[in-house]
């Protein structure tokens, strides 16, 4: 049995739960359980604080988990990253109160800085040249300036309407953020091989993620121009009619350039499109 260590509220919680969802893996969303064992995998879950996370997983209390960036590098735990999954995106800014004038880091030399991320500040500071004194905060962050706790705050950034809230601008993006799957270094082959089957389910949900499925009549005689027009994965799939002056197109598009590619199709003359979404796709 696999354990996973997961955020127990938010919207990683919400992002990991639905993920698992995708990859049909069937786990109770309860929160009054602290660990829940999937009904159709071998699978189990515990629910933890984010940042406990890093450390139940380098520990082997838990054998896998999905954490923030973040949190996994604040906290310096000794586990490996497995994957990069794509969702919770964040950022770790410095911002200062909006009334200052800023020009650059340099503002920040013998200011004092309210954190939740004393490690990542320290580190970024240092590699700069900065020499800033870190106040080690948890809970709201924010508020520090406006009560003369700190000159300045280093915190995480989604909307930035936090910010703007308290009457805070955002200088400078010091990292980026998303969730991570890390592992325990030291897992049992049987736990690798569970691992490598969620992992499989994973990435072909992962996969599928902004892709169109789309099937269209075109006439034959604009034939090798559509499929010009095509990025299909390798090429796209083509049916004959009962009308032999005209072929059904079955591809795949991508959703950031779907619009732009539909509009081609139909200059050449593609009737019929139906486009619908993929769940899951396995290379």
């Amino acid at each position: 049995m696999l354990r996973i260590a997961v955020q127990s509220k938010g919207r990683l919680y919400e992002d990991t739960m639905n993920l698992l969802a995708e990859a049909d893996i069937k786990v109770s969303s309860s929160k009054r359980t602290l660990l829940v064992q999937s009904t159709n995998f071998p699978l189990e879950v515990l629910y933890l604080r984010d940042d406990d996370i890093p450390q139940s997983v380098a520990g082997g209390v838990a054998d896998i988990g999905i954490v923030g960036e973040n949190e996994f590098l604040e906290r310096e735990e000794d586990a490996k990253i497995v994957a990069r999954l794509g969702f919770s995106k964040c950022r770790l800014s410095l911002a200062i109160p909006k009334e200052h004038h800023y020009e650059g880091l340099e503002w920040f030399n013998g200011k004092r800085i309210a954190t939740s991320y004393p490690n990542i500040l320290q580190k970024f500071l240092n590699e700069n040249g900065i020499h800033s004194e870190i106040h080690e905060i948890t809970g709201s962050v924010e508020i520090s300036p406006g009560i003369g706790l700190a000159d300045g705050i280093f915190d995480i950034v989604s909307s930035g309407s936090t910010l703007v809230s308290n009457n805070l601008r955002e200088v400078e993006v010091v990292m980026k953020s998303e969730a991570l799957l890390i592992a325990n270094k030291d897992l049992s082959e049987e736990k690798q091989q569970t691992l490598n089957e969620m992992m499989f389910r994973i990435e072909a949900v992962k996969q599928a993620e902004d892709k169109k499925y789309v099937r269209m009549n075109v006439p034959k005689a604009k034939l090798s121009e559509i499929i010009d027009v095509l990025p299909g994965l390798k090429s796209p799939t083509v049916i004959p009619l009962a009308d032999e002056e005209w072929c059904s197109v079955h591809t795949v598009l991508d959703q950031k350039r779907f619009w732009e590619i539909i509009g081609k199709l139909k200059e050449f003359g593609a009737q019929g499109i139906l486009v619908t979404p993929i769940e899951k796709m396995i290379l």
